[in-house]
């Protein structure tokens, strides 16, 4: 069955959760007003409570803003509108095909490690070729779903003491997630963010030495017996979803950045 998420207990008003969007993309009212071609003193009045917009300027407003479509609906229930933008299980029978290309994308990519991963980062789906990396994790507690992949590469029991530059891997993860932070300003993806602070270590970047992929992106460097595995990644979105749901799932697919690693995964990691 389809549904919506339930409206947050501040978005009460429409006004001051469109000056919230807009202040945190860091857009003046003249700035918006522009992109979305209205005048400043009709936005003005809208985030004021002078005037109420209509469901069309809210997803106007919403798309210059570049709301997430989970924040849509939430600006539409605060102006007193059914939401726009359904939100389904992930095992939802509407989602199969979506889900089927998803593990496609996922199988094709083997030897190489992949992950699906939801707005929390939370694992979705995963390919064989991961399951080697994430059996390394020495506490149980951080494979029982769901499986959180942040959680789990940082944690001093998950795969963090087998990470060679954790500082710079650190790093990385904490500017994608503050993107992400400010981006849904979701609020578990805050506490998540405080969460992984308290663990051990710094977050530092280090210059790479000369050659490595660390010149065109973070590599992920892993200690994996007796080898040192050198990853790249990318990251891939279902661009036109209109679903909540499937908007915010993610595919994050690692390459070897060296060929000691390409062979070290073609020969499954033996």
């Amino acid at each position: 069955m389809n549904h919506v998420s339930a409206l947050p207990p501040r978005a009460t008003e429409i006004g001051p959760l469109l000056r919230e969007w807009r202040n945190r993309r860091r857009m003046s009212q003249l700035d918006l007003a522009l992109e979305a071609e209205i005048s400043q003193r009709h936005l003005s009045f809208v985030e004021s409570g002078r005037a109420a917009p209509s469901r069309d300027m809210i997803l106007h407003l919403a798309d210059h803003l570049d709301v997430p479509l989970r924040q849509r609906n939430h600006l539409l229930l605060a102006a007193g509108f059914a939401p726009t933008f359904t939100e389904r299980a992930i095992d939802d029978p509407d989602l199969e095909p979506a889900m089927k290309a998803v593990e496609r994308v996922l199988k094709v990519h083997e030897p190489n490690p992949a992950i699906a991963v939801d707005r929390h980062w939370n694992l979705v789906a995963a390919n064989d070729a991961i399951k080697p990396f994430m059996a390394a994790a020495t506490d149980p507690k951080l494979l029982e779903p769901p499986v959180n992949v942040l959680r789990l590469s940082l944690h001093p029991q998950g795969l963090a003491p087998l990470i060679v530059n954790l500082g710079e891997w650190r790093a990385h993860l904490f500017e994608r997630l503050k993107r992400l932070v400010d981006a849904s300003g979701d609020p578990k993806l805050i506490e998540l963010e405080a969460e992984l602070q308290a663990y051990p270590g710094t977050a530092t970047r280090t210059p790479p030495p000369k050659g490595e992929a660390g010149l065109i992106a973070v590599p992920l460097r892993l200690r994996f017996g007796p080898a040192i595995l050198s990853f790249i990644s990318t990251i891939t979105v279902f661009g036109t979803a209109l679903d909540v749901t499937l908007s915010e799932l993610a595919v994050e697919s690692f390459f070897p950045a060296d060929e000691e690693t390409a062979a070290a995964l073609r020969q499954n990691l033996r």
